[in-house]
């Protein structure tokens, strides 16, 4: 007999599990809960402090605990501390044993309609052409300039690489420029853009798009044409960095220098030999693997 990943999940969920389904759907029921879990599910798989997440959808510290402690309790959210702080996830494996619960157990009823959710398929490869990706943050004036100007350089040809913001200024970070220009990055053809630029008609079709700021991940997007591979690489902002300005300029440097070690791993990933899902898990990775060696060096 042929396995399938939903069946697999529905057997880790197991006839007991059907009480816990249950109890999942019912924390899911509630607006509060589920505005929080899928806030949780674009930092995926990445933690979230609760600050951020009460900042990001106004919730009161209080209102914010009641509703992750439902999340925990249903089985849908692990939560970790690291240094001082809680961070908050999705558990992924509960949320795909969740999926295939109600494909296989409340809709076996239904087999024709389910038989395209079951079938073996071979995820498509990516394609031979350049990939278009796209980096999005708050203010389009440092990060993702940063890693416009460094894939666009690393990226042996392969990429295409844009960047935009989701509150845009008019002028790129000096600061930012200066750290471009003394790496040897062409700064001339580079400028801020609302994400408005790459919704509109005729805008380039992603293949990957990433977050490198916290704000821009919280904020609700619409589901991006053609479904590109998602990423969050959230960085401090730092147009934020007070002091003199060569404390500023050191500050940016080292955001400079984080999102290098993120984008030099990314353009060495096996594109030709992984599908998309393989793909999706390698993605995920750079982000922790570059957490964890910045945590051995400091």
């Amino acid at each position: 007999m042929e396995s399938y990943p939903a069946a697999t999940a529905f057997a880790a969920l197991g006839h007991p599990g059907r009480l816990s389904a249950a109890t999942a759907f019912a924390a899911l029921g509630h607006p509060g809960r589920l505005s929080v879990f899928r806030l949780l599910m674009r930092f995926a798989p990445r933690g979230v402090r609760p600050t951020e997440i009460a900042r990001a959808l106004g919730f009161k510290q209080n209102t914010l605990s009641h509703h992750l402690a439902d999340l925990v309790s249903a089985g849908l959210v692990t939560v970790a501390r690291q240094g001082r702080s809680l961070r908050y996830s999705v558990d992924l494996d509960a949320a795909e044993a969740l999926i295939g619960y109600l494909a296989l157990d409340v809709g076996r009823a239904r087999p024709d309609l389910l038989a395209p959710l079951l079938s073996p398929r071979r995820e498509p490869a990516m394609p031979d052409s350049a990939f278009d990706v796209l980096f999005i943050c708050s203010g389009n004036s440092a990060r993702s300039i940063f890693a416009e100007a460094l894939l666009r350089d690393l990226g042996k040809g392969r990429f295409k690489a844009h960047s935009a913001g989701v509150q845009p200024g008019t002028a790129l970070n000096p600061f930012a420029l200066d750290v471009l220009r003394r790496n040897g990055h062409d700064t001339t053809s580079l400028r801020s853009k609302h994400l408005s630029e790459f919704r509109s008609a005729g805008a380039p079709q992603m293949d990957f798009v990433f977050t490198v700021c916290d704000t821009a991940a919280e904020e609700e997007c619409p589901p991006w044409p053609g479904q590109p591979i998602t990423g969050h690489w959230g960085l401090p902002d730092p147009v934020k960095a007070v002091g003199t300005d060569a404390e500023k300029a050191l500050v940016f440097a080292q955001t400079y220098g984080a999102l290098r070690r993120r984008i030099a791993a990314f353009v060495e990933l096996p594109f030709d030999t992984l599908d998309r899902m393989a793909l999706q898990t390698r993605v995920d990775r750079i982000d922790a693997d570059a957490d964890a060696d910045s945590a051995q060096t400091a």
